[in-house]
């Protein structure tokens, strides 16, 4: 990760907005290397409302400097600017300093597409539904669910170093379905893991959160029991498969976390009505136990999980409607041909090819 100035970039145009920053296409002039660069949001910037946003991309850059880059499962850092008036690069006039972060461009697509597509009809949820909810096929070096396992896999990482993190919504998470590789774009929401916080083999205790990088909507304090509410929230579903393509459209859980107990209460309601006595048994004992803060070690939470998503393929692959429910799957993978998902760096041609001997 190198300090850079920015004019060796060309950009190009606006990937998204989030809540902090604004994320844009551009291609390195020396290596032709495609990276995004992300920047506070101008609307922020222009009212000198982007203090916070600063005090974030520092400390990403500090945790990723720290472990972040032995971490295969993020976006790569590539290099970062100097705190600067960035006008003349963006054509503006906003009168204000702040750093760029450069990150090479993640491949394949979100398991959640922009919401805002939705409403011209664009199905963003067919990365979460068909990788990571109902993975019906995949290619035969992977695990059914290995979306999973690989998010469990960075916030390890990310935990053993000392830190949580968070926000790893669907949106945040790009996904190649020809390798089953997953990719985090976004490691701003981060929750420092102080001494005596739960641990890999010690008691549970609270982790103690810095205001600056506290995601707004969640009450305090965290631990790392808020990551186990997202995996279940986000990647977790009482649905079973879809038997037509158009179930597989739409995403799932799109509300933000707002209250730990109002997940819990709505997960465990869900989760009475499951018709399969071991899915339903793993998933509320594992509910009750993060709603709970009970887990003493991470492990303790990839063996429940693990196990659960066990009982998952076994009862998938149990339907009686199975076949059904494969030709749907299969129809509605077809719809990543479509142009908006063309915009990413995602081939359907490569990254389906396995698929069609698989289902």
């Amino acid at each position: 990760m190198e300090k850079v100035d920015l004019n060796r970039y060309e950009a190009l145009g606006i990937l998204g907005t989030g809540a902090d920053y604004e994320v844009r296409a551009a291609v390195d002039r020396e290596t032709g290397q495609q990276v995004v660069l992300k920047r506070p949001k101008p609307q922020m910037v222009s009212r000198s409302l982007h203090g916070r946003t600063e005090e974030r991309t520092e400390r990403i850059l500090q945790v990723y400097q720290e472990v972040g880059h032995a971490l295969p499962q993020i976006s790569p850092i590539l290099a970062y600017t100097e705190r600067a008036n960035h006008d003349a690069y963006f054509g503006e006039s906003l009168g204000q300093e702040y750093r760029v972060i450069i990150e090479a461009r993640a491949k394949g697509i979100p398991l959640v597409g922009d919401p805002m597509a939705r409403i011209t009809g664009v199905p963003i949820g067919l990365g979460q539904n068909l990788f990571a909810l109902f993975p019906l096929a995949h290619p035969d070096t992977a695990t059914p669910f290995a979306v999973h396992q690989q998010l469990l896999d960075l916030e390890e990482g990310f935990y053993r170093a000392g830190h949580v993190l968070l926000d790893l919504r669907p949106q945040n998470v790009f996904f190649q379905p020809g390798s089953s590789t997953a990719t985090v774009i976004d490691c701003g929401a981060l929750v420092a893991k102080t001494t005596g916080s739960p641990g890999l083999e010690g008691p549970e205790h609270r982790a103690s959160v810095s205001s600056a990088f506290r995601p707004t909507r969640r009450p305090s304090p965290q631990d790392i029991h808020d990551f186990y509410l997202e995996m279940l929230k986000f990647y977790v579903t009482p649905l079973e498969p879809a038997t037509e393509a158009r179930g597989y459209r739409d995403a799932y859980g799109l509300r933000p976390v707002v209250r730990f107990e109002q997940e819990f209460d709505e997960m465990a309601r869900n989760f009475s009505k499951v018709a399969d006595l071991a899915v339903r048994e793993a998933a509320l004992s594992t509910i009750a136990k993060v709603r709970r803060r009970g887990y003493d070690t991470f492990a303790d939470f990839r063996e429940d999980l693990t196990a659960y998503l066990e009982f998952v393929r076994v009862r998938n692959r149990n339907l009686p409607n199975l076949a059904q429910a494969r030709q749907a799957w299969v129809e509605a993978s077809n719809l990543l041909r479509e142009d908006y998902w063309r915009r990413y760096l995602f081939d359907p041609d490569i990254e389906l090819e396995q698929f069609r001997a698989l289902v």
